[in-house]
């Protein structure tokens, strides 16, 4: 029963035709209160038009309306207020989420369109600091919307795996490393060695052309350069297969920038056989100035491949592996001028995808309002991160529910929770200031708020014991139940938007209000009392059981039952 569209209908009719259905149900509002109605629609626009004040024309509105399939309309000033029939609306709602179950929601928009997402992507021989968190959390839910919205996403973990870095990494182990302490701890040794080159760079600039020496090395199949650089990835990869374990993150493959080394000359022959070429002291570049974009620099003057190089063979290999539906990247906003850049160069290219490539920006993670570096050595790694809110949660637990069977388990679904869903939470593109202690809190916009008031739903059907839950007739008067039934009915609205707009926070913020309406019911009814509506109040506790589920699940978040 799509409410939107019999208000459309209806005031369609009573307009006749001075408006178009699409033109009516784009002015449609959801009052922020339903004591003002489940939709209102305005008639200021109307005023010019019908040559009349909006109050009028609202009164005169009501006047003609087919009022048979609403339990009442109202005129409030310019406004004309809709009233669902509540009985109807809430037994409908919940046949179609009880029926559905957790595949509530499904839709078949992407038709099975392959949709690589590049993320995540650590630079090898670095550790997953936090700043690493939020391209892999909103990559990874990306990944589960598109799912839901049918199409087949590839999440691709572009390891930083190569570039002039390795040239200083391995300057660095050749002057300062060794290999012992290495083995005994080789992510924190390998990040203390480009720390320190780093700082001592600066009054001996000769470091660099050492590197640069190595780097060349590397990619002209240097037996001992190879050999080095295989070691920090194979020890970089275990430690970040780690931290993906405890996010509860998997991929689809792991081809980082090393993987497209030899397919490079074939980039470069592309662009010279389209004569997009163009040599700037000494280097190859591409002119963009009809996209009002700087020449995209391919090759330095001493024939050295850079990032873009790379991403360009990435996009052809994409474009001829999976034939993408959409191509999405999940990399930070001080990234997006690059992006564009390699858009256009692969448009000039001609590549099949080229445009629907889509760079997915996202905001910084500061902690105390300072940014995140590696270089720097200003680290917060994210595995501390991660066991020091799982260490936390498990205080809690033990404090409010010491007698929980599952206490670890439940304790690390609550402590990773809170930092996904701590993230997620937020727009994409808004920066956040990490603060531990407000993401682990059980009251407020919270992972476990949300947890909670699943574990809450999931103990009441348990308290009810055997009381038979039917898909069908769930007729439900209480009043104080209505605004959870209307949100449960927003869900596969939600579903597409944070699809249309690779926006998690759409699912997370939907998932808090439906807590919240949820807990308001709790508190003022009481839902175990034994009379006719006893099944449809445990239907509707199921129902939102079920999609508070679900909704966690397209964040990456677990559900407990008990907490």
């Amino acid at each position: 029963m799509d409410y939107k569209q019999i208000v459309t209908a209806a005031l369609s009719d009573a307009l006749a035709g001075q408006l178009t259905r699409d033109e009516i149900a784009s002015k449609l509002e959801r009052p922020k209160t339903s004591d003002k109605g489940d939709m209102a629609f305005p008639t200021f626009t109307l005023a010019k038009l019908l040559h009349q004040a909006p109050q009028q024309i609202a009164q005169d509105l009501a006047e003609k309306l087919d009022k048979t399939s609403f339990e009442k309309v109202e005129v409030v000033g310019p406004y004309l207020n809709f009233f669902f029939d509540k009985g109807a609306y809430s037994a409908e709602t919940l046949q179609t989420v009880l029926t559905a179950g957790a595949d509530y929601g499904q839709n078949d928009d992407g038709q099975g369109g392959n949709v690589p997402i590049d993320m995540s992507s650590p630079n090898i021989a670095k550790p997953m600091s936090m700043g690493h968190l939020r391209s892999t959390v909103i990559g990874n839910s990306i990944a589960e919307i598109l799912t839901k919205n049918g199409y087949h996403p590839i999440k691709d973990n572009h390891l930083g795996d190569w570039g002039t870095q390795f040239g200083k990494l391995i300057t660095a182990y050749k002057l300062w490393g060794n290999e012992a302490d290495v083995k005994a701890d080789p992510i924190n040794k390998l990040v203390e060695y480009y720390v320190r080159f780093h700082k001592e760079d600066v009054d001996k600039p000769e470091l660099d052309d050492t590197a640069r020496e190595w780097f060349r090395k590397l990619e002209n199949g240097d037996e001992e350069a190879h050999e080095l650089w295989q070691w920090f990835r194979d020890a970089s990869l275990q430690e970040f297969n780690d931290v993906y374990e405890k996010l509860g993150v998997t991929f689809d493959t792991f081809n980082g920038e090393a993987f497209y080394n030899d397919k490079l000359e074939e980039v470069v022959q592309i662009l010279k056989d389209k004569n997009l070429l163009v040599e700037s002291q000494g280097a190859q570049v591409v002119d963009l100035s009809k996209y009002n974009l700087n020449p995209a620099l391919i090759l330095k003057s001493d024939g050295a491949s850079l990032y873009i190089t790379r991403d360009i063979a990435t996009a052809l290999y994409r474009d001829r592996t999976y034939h993408p539906a959409k191509n999405l990247y999940v990399v930070g906003s001080e990234q997006t001028y690059y992006f564009k850049q390699l858009k256009a160069v692969l448009q000039e290219m001609g590549v099949p995808s080229a445009d629907d490539l889509e760079h997915i920006p996202f905001g910084l993670i500061t902690v105390d309002g300072k940014k995140l570096s590696t270089r720097s050595g200003r680290i917060i790694l994210l595995a501390k991160v991660l066991d020091e809110s799982v260490k936390l949660a498990a205080e809690e637990i033990n404090e409010k529910n010491p007698d929980l069977a599952n206490k670890d388990e439940v304790a690390q679904q609550v402590g990773v929770g809170a930092i996904v869903f701590g993230d997620l939470k937020n727009e994409r593109t808004n920066n956040i200031d990490f603060v531990l202690a407000d993401q682990l809190k059980f009251e407020g916009e919270t992972g476990p708020y949300v947890q909670y008031s699943h574990a809450r739903a999931e103990s009441i059907l348990r308290k009810a014991g055997k009381v038979t839950i039917t898909t069908d007739g769930n007729q439900i008067s209480d009043p104080e139940a209505w605004d959870t039934i209307k949100t449960l009915a927003d869900f596969p609205a939600m579903v597409k938007m944070a699809c249309d707009e690779f926006e998690p926070s759409v699912i997370a913020k939907y998932a808090i209000r439906l807590a919240k309406t949820f807990n308001k019911y709790y508190a003022h009814s009481k839902i175990l009392t034994e009379d006719a509506e006893l099944p449809a109040r445990l239907a509707l506790v199921k129902a939102v059981s079920t999609v508070l589920k679900e909704s966690l699940r397209l964040l990456g978040v677990q559900a407990p039952d008990e907490m």
